[in-house]
């Protein structure tokens, strides 16, 4: 192989395990009980534009050509594995939505995935809430996994870490319910 399309990331794992783990995620993520969390593909920038409205896509940040492609190279990487999630669940923002659909060809959006920069404080925590519920339903499923694809921030507040644009972070509930990262997937 000419390029390494996976790490996967597990806090006990040394640096030197991590590039030679790739059947273990996809036999993970077909064994199921998992969601694979994606930070949406490549669109430049920080945030959105001032005036900018969820529905309209041309008031926010896109991804441009290089997140397109990446977001076609997550597809991939899953066809080439006959990896099929059982759900795809979106940001309602529009570069997640079409990290989504060219990375899986579906989209359900949903609001708990929605950055929490236009949400109070309430919300936020809410959708934190509704977020754990859905992985620890996910988690309790074996034979099939979820997709989702949202935000930075989102993940930041859920799981406590950082990941690159076209990034996913493996997941599970653990026995309290808060989410584990399991694994890491850089495309």
């Amino acid at each position: 192989m000419h390029r390494r399309d996976l790490l996967i990331v597990a806090a006990a794992m040394p640096w030197s395990a991590w590039a030679d783990n790739e059947q273990d995620v996809a036999a993970r993520l077909a064994a199921g009980g998992a969601v694979i969390a994606f930070r949406h593909a490549l669109a430049p920038g920080v945030y959105d534009p001032p005036g900018f409205r969820v529905n309209e896509c041309g008031t926010q940040r896109n991804l441009n050509d290089e997140g397109r492609a990446q977001a076609q190279r997550i597809g991939e990487w899953f066809t080439r594995r006959g990896l099929s999630p059982a759900a795809v669940r979106s940001s309602p923002w529009c570069r997640c939505l079409d990290t989504a659909r060219l990375a899986f060809r579906r989209a359900e959006p949903w609001a708990a995935l929605g950055s929490p920069r236009v949400g109070t404080e309430e919300t936020n925590q809410a959708a934190l809430s509704e977020l754990r519920r859905a992985l620890t339903a996910a988690t309790a499923q074996p034979g099939r996994f979820e997709a989702w694809v949202t935000h930075q921030f989102v993940l930041s507040a859920f799981v406590g870490n950082s990941i690159a644009s076209g990034e996913g972070l493996l997941l599970t509930a653990g026995a309290d319910g808060k989410p584990q990262v399991v694994g890491r997937l850089a495309i």
